[in-house]
């Protein structure tokens, strides 16, 4: 095999296994690029909140059953409550916290605080399967939202 066929096999192998491994998406590049709405992603974090208050009663609705088909249901909303309130979690965290919440600001400790309480409320809504805990959560994005009033055209 020639030096230029070992390059292309070597090129193809190298790309081949990494499509094979996870891959990491991030919610928000982290420059300033102003093309992201903040009320946007309180409303797709409340969007998010809305799903785990289902799944937690559809979860509590399928408690018990023993057929297949419920197992089935039963995982799939679970792994969805998760995936939402992982959601969440990444949107303070990567987006308020890193470019929105400023040390500089007036109320630095209130918004600190307020967006903690959205982080930590995501992960009660995680670990629980009581709706008392999402709407914890909905209450917690709610409590934001003043802080991210929408774009006036």
């Amino acid at each position: 095999m020639n030096i230029f066929k070992k390059v292309v096999v070597a090129g193809l192998t190298v790309t081949g296994i990494s499509m094979l491994l996870p891959q990491s998406v991030q919610a928000h590049c982290q420059l300033p690029c102003g093309i992201y709405a903040d009320s946007a992603r309180v409303s797709s974090m409340l969007e998010d909140a809305g799903t785990i208050a289902k799944a937690t009663v559809k979860i509590s609705e399928l408690a018990g059953k023993t057929d297949a088909q419920s197992q089935n249901q039963l995982v799939r909303w679970v792994n969805n409550k998760e995936k939402h309130a992982e959601n969440i979690i990444s949107t303070i965290s990567d987006y308020f916290l890193t470019q929105r919440v400023k040390p500089n600001q007036e109320d630095y400790v209130a918004r600190l605080t307020k967006h903690h309480r959205v982080i930590v409320a995501a992960m009660k809504a995680k670990q629980n399967s009581n709706l008392q805990y999402a709407e914890a959560l909905k209450a917690s994005i709610e409590a934001l939202s003043g802080y991210y009033p929408g774009h006036k055209h």
